[in-house]
Order: structure tokens, then sequence, then C-alpha cells
């Protein structure tokens, strides 16, 4: 019994090597571009000009939400944003156009992991940035912040990285087109539309038509934003619904990102490239 401890336990440290190894990486990497990474976070403050927009407007008790929660949402929603920011379709195009796809191909780890790696990597750079722009925002407009309860935190975490990790794989999907076409970033661009209006970065999904409401439910954007804004909010949501529609489009979106995948790297080895 023992032994075999010691060898799930050797097992398990030389498992986690690898994808250590390419995190500590990625970040000594990211860390190189500190500035680029601050832009990046600044660009994505949208949901406070959203806040600041709805309590300029006074519209909230007529909606029936109160500013106490209007506040903690779009707050949410910033540090959603943040850290479920997704730009894996850019960086496969210029990987595929410059050459450098195919020397990762020739490497045993598949190219995904790298990828994903460096998206998390630049997250938690991310981190420092972002809690000194919260402490600003506490600063411009006081009591703004909140505490919440360690459970609540808990759950939020494993929202967040959930709705992160839909995201990373909608987008990785989209940008198997690479291996039939020269130029997909267009579609990220394309994809920001439906992400704004049905993700609930603009508006709570409260706020909108049933109709609009329901189909946006439907899709995978509400998700990856709204759901874990909420728990950070600390709204009454039913957790399991929403968990279980993750891990569903989770499943969904990894099982077509790898036919895709199978089919773009015949293509891609049938052109020669």
């Amino acid at each position: 019994m023992i032994k075999l401890s010691k060898d799930l336990f050797k097992y398990i440290i030389s498992w986690l090597r690898v994808p250590i190894a390419l995190i500590s990486t990625q970040y000594s990497l990211m860390i190189e571009y500190r500035a680029e990474i601050i832009l990046w976070a600044i660009s994505g403050i949208l949901p406070l000009i959203m806040l600041a927009i709805w309590k300029e407007a006074t519209i909230s008790e007529r909606i029936g939400l109160s500013d106490d929660y209007l506040t903690r949402y779009f707050v949410s929603a910033f540090i959603v944003r943040q850290f479920t920011a997704v730009w894996v379709m850019v960086s496969f195009e210029e990987d595929n156009l410059e050459g450098r796809l195919s020397p990762y191909l020739l490497q045993p780890l598949m190219p995904f992991w790298r990828y994903f790696s460096s998206h998390i990597a630049e997250q938690i750079s991310r981190i420092p940035i972002v809690l000194i722009m919260l402490l600003v925002l506490n600063a411009s407009i006081p009591n703004i912040l909140w505490i919440p309860s360690l459970k609540t935190l808990v759950i939020f975490c494993c929202a967040l990285f959930s709705a992160f990790c839909v995201r990373f794989l909608l987008h990785w999907m989209f940008s198997m087109i690479c291996f039939w076409s020269d130029r997909v970033s267009a579609l990220e661009r394309l994809l920001l539309i439906p992400y704004l209006f049905l993700s609930g970065l603009v508006a709570p999904l409260d706020t909108f038509p049933t109709p609009i409401r329901n189909f946006a439910n439907l899709t995978p954007f509400p998700y990856i934003l709204a759901f874990p804004s909420n728990i950070l909010a600390e709204k009454k949501i039913d957790l399991i619904s929403n968990f279980t529609s993750l891990f569903f489009w989770a499943i969904l979106l990894f099982l077509l990102s790898y036919l895709f995948w199978k089919r773009g790297i015949r293509h891609y080895s049938g052109m020669g490239a």
C-alpha cells in the first residue's frame, strides 16, 4: 500500500512537470511584454463604462434591479472579462502564416497545450494589474468593492476557470479554419458581436426580453460571463443547471475541435506546408 502511494505520488509529480514547465516558461515570456499586458487589461474596462452609463441613466429600479446589484454585477463582469480573455485565433493564424506551426507539429506535445498554457500564464501576470485597477476604482468610488464569502470565492473560481476553458475551446475550434484559409482573425471580431450582446457584458440578461434571454441561454456566451459574474455578485442562481451547461459546452466544443483538428492536420500535410 505504501509502495503504491509512493508510485502514485511520483507519477503525479512527473505528470505535473510538463504543465508547470510550460506555464513558467510562458509566464517569463509574458513578463517581458508587461507593458502590452497592461494595455490589454485597460482595454477590458467596458463593464465599468457600462456601470457608469447605467448609474447615470437611473433606471435600475424601473427594471427591478437594485443599484447595489448592478454595481456588483458590472465590477464582477470586469473581473471575469479580464481572466477569460482569449486571443488564440490571432496567435494560431500568425504561427501558421509565419511557418512556426510546422515545427510545433513535430514536437511530442500537442500545440493546443502551448497556446492554452500561454493564456494561463498571461492571466496570472494580470493579477497584480487587475488588483491595482480595483484599488484605484475603490479610491475613486468609495465602498464600491465588497468582500465575498470563502464559499462564494471557491465556487466563483471554479466557474471562472470553466468559463475560460469554454471560451478558449470555442476560439480554438474556429482557429482550425486556418488549415483551409489564410485569414481567420476576422472571425474573432465577428465572434465579438454575439459575445457583447448575449453574454451579459453590456447589460444583465435579466433586463433582456424573454425571447432574447431564452435564445441567449441556448448559446455558450451567458455561461462565459454572466454566470460567474452573478456568482461573485452573490446573486441567487441555479448553480447545478449553469455548471451543467458549462460542462456540456466544454465537451461539445472539445469534440468538435478534435474533429476539426484531425481533418485540418490531414489537409495541412496534404498541402505540403
